[in-house]
């Protein structure tokens, strides 16, 4: 191939010349005939894998496309449902706005804007019911996720409005209810000994020789498996043109630490393709920008995914 790779972000998918049709079903095929805009055989494959009880991590992805491919082909009406039951399965989940059209931008955020009061109503309750039970752990879960909810721009002035203005007083003070009456964590105990182990030394400049304690965990990374957390929506994602040759049918991914001010902090090819080639999409990863990950308005860590798949090249 000698034309230059020309490179697109589509739904979560780094897309690169010269894609081929896959055989067996798969997530991963499926978004190969969406990004070859075979729409119809792209929705057939999405319909089987959804009928078959997919794993959570793929069930949203296949939610999205099924989406995509619906609004690609006219079909507006069940496309709102469909993603209507994706707000209605975890009304904290956001895909990334640069991944997708502006159709389906506009149609997500109508659909949460429109189901948010009701299905915080609904956890809240769920919580409520929890505490009553005197299951705090899980009433306290649910109570702030209530939070994280009603926080949610989406709401807009519905939220600083009753009943939802209510709800953040009343959710706001049953987590604290919760968290004071959860028993608290007992110490660890250990196990005695009937009989005197010899001493063991420890080596004073630690594994690998070097002096010192070893160093605390760092801040916890936030994956979108994490119901309580805002996904980082993109800033900045360019990805530079390749003019070497790659395999027609390739798949890579690329995975990225994003800290709490949006920056890329790491990046590493999960899924290397070419090595000239990897070593392009690194250097351009680290300068990536996102808006940050948050929990209950907090910036966190989190941890991107995107995968790649090769496109043929344009006539132009």
């Amino acid at each position: 191939m000698t034309k230059l790779a020309r490179i697109a972000v589509v739904a979560g998918v780094l897309v690169l010349p010269g894609v081929g049709r896959a055989q067996e079903p798969s997530l991963a095929a499926a978004r190969e005939l969406y990004v070859a805009a075979e729409y119809t055989d792209a929705l057939t494959m999405l319909n089987t894998l959804a009928g078959a009880g997919p794993a959570k991590s793929d069930q949203q992805g296949i939610e999205v496309y099924r989406a995509l491919c619906l609004v690609a082909l006219g079909n507006q009406s069940e496309a709102t449902k469909v993603i209507e039951g994706i707000v209605k399965s975890d009304p904290f989940y956001r895909p990334d706005d640069a991944d997708l059209p502006p159709r389906m931008r506009t149609a997500f955020s109508e659909a949460r804007r429109r189901l948010l009061p009701s299905l915080v109503q609904q956890r809240y309750l769920v919580a409520k019911a929890a505490f009553e039970q005197k299951e705090y752990a899980t009433a306290a879960e649910g109570f702030k996720m209530v939070l994280s909810g009603l926080a949610d721009p989406e709401l807009g002035l519905a939220g600083s409005e009753p009943p939802l203005a209510d709800l953040k007083l009343l959710a706001s003070g049953f987590l604290d209810l919760a968290s004071k009456a959860m028993p608290p964590l007992a110490p660890e105990s250990k196990p005695v000994s009937t009989t005197v182990a010899p001493a063991i030394e420890p080596d004073p400049a630690g594994p690998g020789g070097q002096t010192g304690t070893p160093p605390a965990a760092g801040p916890r990374i936030y994956e979108a498996s994490d119901m309580s957390v805002v996904p980082p929506t993109t800033i900045r994602q360019a990805v530079p043109r390749f003019s070497g040759s790659l395999p027609r049918g390739a798949v890579a991914a690329l995975e990225v630490i994003i800290n709490e001010n949006g920056s890329v902090e790491s990046a590493t090819m999960v899924v290397p393709l070419n090595p000239a080639f990897d070593r392009g999409v690194l250097d351009a990863a680290r300068s990536w920008q996102y808006r940050p990950a948050t929990v209950n308005g907090t910036p966190v860590k989190y941890r991107k995914r995107l995968q790649m798949a090769v496109q043929p090249p344009s006539d132009r």
